[in-house]
């Protein structure tokens, strides 16, 4: 069993996305290439963002500090604090409204 704060993660992450050139950072906290399941703390500093990408799998983006807008086609959704967005299966970005903090949770397709 392993336990993660989720808390002290996001501060940690956040502080290095505010003092790195490209304004993110990142950190898996589960998976990677031999799981399906991957879950990865995202920071972004304000106005920077995740460009236009495919939906690589089942995928959900929780917030937890700060806002975010994901964009898909036409479609947006803002989501605060504590939000749970469901990503859709289409092509999308993800823009940091403020200085944020999220949780990314993919399952890949087999």
């Amino acid at each position: 069993m392993q336990k993660t704060s989720l808390t002290a993660l996001a501060r940690t992450e956040l502080e290095a996305a505010l003092t790195a050139p490209s304004g993110r950072s990142a950190k898996t906290v589960y998976g990677g290439h031999e799981h399906l399941l991957r879950q990865t703390v995202i920071a972004l500093r304000a106005g920077e963002k995740l460009a236009e990408h495919e939906n690589p799998g089942e995928a959900t983006v929780q917030v937890l500090h700060g806002r975010v807008m994901l964009t898909a086609g036409d479609d947006s959704w803002s989501g605060w604090d504590g939000d749970l967005i469901t990503i859709p299966n289409s092509r999308h970005s993800l823009t940091a409204v403020e200085d944020s903090t999220i949780l990314l949770t993919v399952v890949k397709h087999r």
